[in-house]
């Protein structure tokens, strides 16, 4: 018959009484071990409770949450057999299964004095100590049970530090995973992103982009944000990202693309109030013009060279994905010249407080403002992202608490004759990554857009 295995608690006794201990004894013959428990409090110092159990079976039932320590003789008859087993496998089987139905509590292996090899193999299989029989006496015995008891708790420490490191490598590997890499081999134009998750130790939020070029030389650029800022958010935004490149590369384009996206928010989301907001921009492979689509988000921000940057027109635009059912989104053209940067972003970056006491917004006019000062000063691509997200952070006294998403494509003839009309091939964003000092020294050199 299998023997219960009690529930376990989440934290050992140990470390909820600094006092008084108790002590399980799984021996064939309790009495064997000559220990008596004032024998055991006046050499510990404090009081030592001692339950004895003559079997397995009953050592489950006496095994409770304030049981501190178990004191296990490796002699003691298995289930079903009269006598003990004589290979050394077996003959650690009462000890296996005592660790696999009290795993966060110490246990001491009691063997023959002549058993070395035994009691040594007992420690490497999990007990935290190893006594003999013959040396048995209540200064080394209280002894024992304060060293098992402490160093079962370091193990347990270590081990759940070790998880939780592991744990936490993983989800960092696994949303690097995911955020995206753009896809503009061959269209001339510069890419630079910037991501900042609002999540406390996350890589990734509820913001979402992306870029692609098609076979016909269109490319097309993609922000969104669903809202919240938790991981089933990251996850919704993720999946839309996924969505949005496949369709993009299938061929659909506005309305159709927004439409089909927002079929795959509503089966995907947690919750029918959950939405998502989305600026689509798809640019003409001439590079000079580009058709403009919003559902619900901020409008891009176009500068062109020479000129003060600018929003783009969002009169137009379509309500947030997963808000209305048969909702439409125009798709409006817009002119971009030959030489332009256009900046698309979450409305994490412009919902920081600025001001005395941070009453006030930064908006998408201080965000204008601030981004125009940077313009004049030369700064351009990531060095540009970098500085306007450290800004905002500064003008809100500390950190975003929303994600915050920032892309920047950009087109410069000058720079397109130089690498023979493509680019150098783009790479994922990274997270708070600074410029390279030649890096930033090359870009200090070009005319500002």
């Amino acid at each position: 018959m299998p023997v219960p295995v009690p529930q376990q608690r989440s934290v050992p006794a140990a470390e909820t009484s600094h006092g008084d201990l108790t002590l399980l004894v799984i021996e064939d013959d309790p009495a064997g071990t000559t220990i008596t428990v004032p024998e055991l409090s006046a050499a510990a110092g404090t009081r030592v409770r001692i339950r004895t159990a003559r079997n397995l079976t009953e050592a489950a039932r006496l095994l409770t949450d304030d049981v501190d320590c178990i004191l296990l003789d490796l002699a003691l008859p298995v289930a079903g057999s009269g006598e003990p087993v004589s290979e050394r496998a077996d003959e650690l089987a009462a000890l296996t299964h005592v660790l696999r139905i009290a795993p966060l509590h110490a246990v001491l292996a009691l063997t023959a004095e002549d058993d070395t090899a035994l009691a040594a193999e007992a420690v490497r299989v999990g007990a935290q100590d190893y006594l003999f029989r013959g040396e048995l006496d209540a200064r080394v015995l209280s002894r024992a049970i304060r060293y098992a008891v402490e160093r079962k708790r370091a193990d347990i420490a270590q081990h759940q530090l070790t998880e939780s490191r592991l744990r936490a490598q993983e989800n960092a590997r696994l949303e690097r995973g995911l955020l995206p890499t753009p896809l503009l081999e061959g269209s001339g134009l510069s890419f630079a992103a910037r991501y900042r998750p609002g999540r406390s130790r996350a890589l990734l939020g509820g913001d979402f982009y992306d870029v692609v070029r098609t076979p016909d030389g269109t490319v097309h650029a993609m922000i969104g944000d669903v809202c919240g800022h938790g991981p089933d958010e990251a996850a919704l935004g993720v999946e839309l990202r996924i969505a949005w490149r496949a369709l993009t590369l299938a061929g659909l384009c506005g309305d159709e693309l927004l439409s089909t996206l927002q079929q795959v928010l509503e089966h995907e989301r947690q919750s029918e109030e959950i939405f998502a907001t989305l600026c689509t921009v798809d640019i003409a492979p001439d590079g000079r013009r580009a058709g403009l689509c919003l559902a619900g988000h901020p409008a891009p921000l176009l500068a062109r060279h020479g000129r003060p940057a600018r929003l783009l027109p969002y009169e137009d635009g379509g309500p947030a994905l997963g808000l209305l059912p048969r909702a439409r989104w125009p798709r409006r053209q817009v002119e971009l010249g030959a030489a332009w940067s256009l900046m698309m972003y979450t409305d994490g970056l412009i919902e920081g407080r600025v001001g005395t006491g941070g009453s006030e917004r930064l908006g998408q006019d201080g965000m204008v403002a601030m981004i125009n000062g940077r313009l004049a000063e030369g700064l351009t691509g990531d060095e540009l992202l970098e500085t306007a997200v450290a800004e905002v952070r500064e003008l809100n006294g500390g950190e975003l608490t929303d994600d915050v998403a920032v892309l920047l494509l950009g087109r410069d003839p000058e720079r397109i004759r130089r690498w023979g009309g493509s680019a150098p091939r783009s790479h994922p964003a990274s997270v708070d990554r600074p410029p390279s000092p030649p890096a930033r020294a090359a870009r200090a050199q070009r005319p500002p857009l």
